[in-house]
């Protein structure tokens, strides 16, 4: 018979909050995934920050690789058959941002990860006034979907 923590913790059991999400990747358009994957690398990067700086150690290594996994997402997924200076750049700044993330958890130096992290959070900062931008251009050609932000389980 399974513990009360088992239970809790089991994971073919489906949740209402993976439905949720997985129906909303499945219906966000290509500027709301990466919006989505932005908001998952601050979270995460924060979780990694938090255990790091608690000596939590397997908090940090979950949440800096779950970070690292979306940095490395990111680059995926530039594309530089629209502009390769600004793709070469872009690529730059997430591997700057990957580096900082690794040399960071592997030398326990918390100015590094609040490197990598204002820089995460620029970067979505940035990509929400674009959105922004993009749908007020559409809005005067017609109705866009108003981007929303996502809560990711971890």
């Amino acid at each position: 018979m399974a513990t009360p923590t088992e239970t809790l913790h089991d994971s073919t059991k489906p949740r209402p909050a993976d439905a949720y999400l997985r129906n909303r990747v499945l219906t966000a358009s290509p500027e709301e995934l990466r919006l989505m994957l932005l908001d998952g690398a601050v979270k995460f990067a924060g979780q990694g920050r938090e255990g790091l700086a608690t000596k939590n150690y397997e908090a940090s290594f979950s949440g800096f690789s779950r970070c690292r996994e979306i940095i490395l997402e990111l680059v995926s997924g530039i594309r530089e058959d629209v502009d390769p200076e600004l793709a070469k750049n872009v690529r730059g700044v997430y591997m700057f941002i990957y580096q900082q993330l690794v040399e960071g958890n592997h030398e326990r130096d918390l100015a590094k990860i609040d490197r990598a992290i204002d820089l995460i959070k620029y970067e979505r900062e940035t990509w929400a006034l674009l959105m922004r931008r993009l749908a007020d251009e559409r809005g005067r050609a017609g109705p866009a979907p108003a981007p929303a932000a996502v809560s990711l389980e971890g």
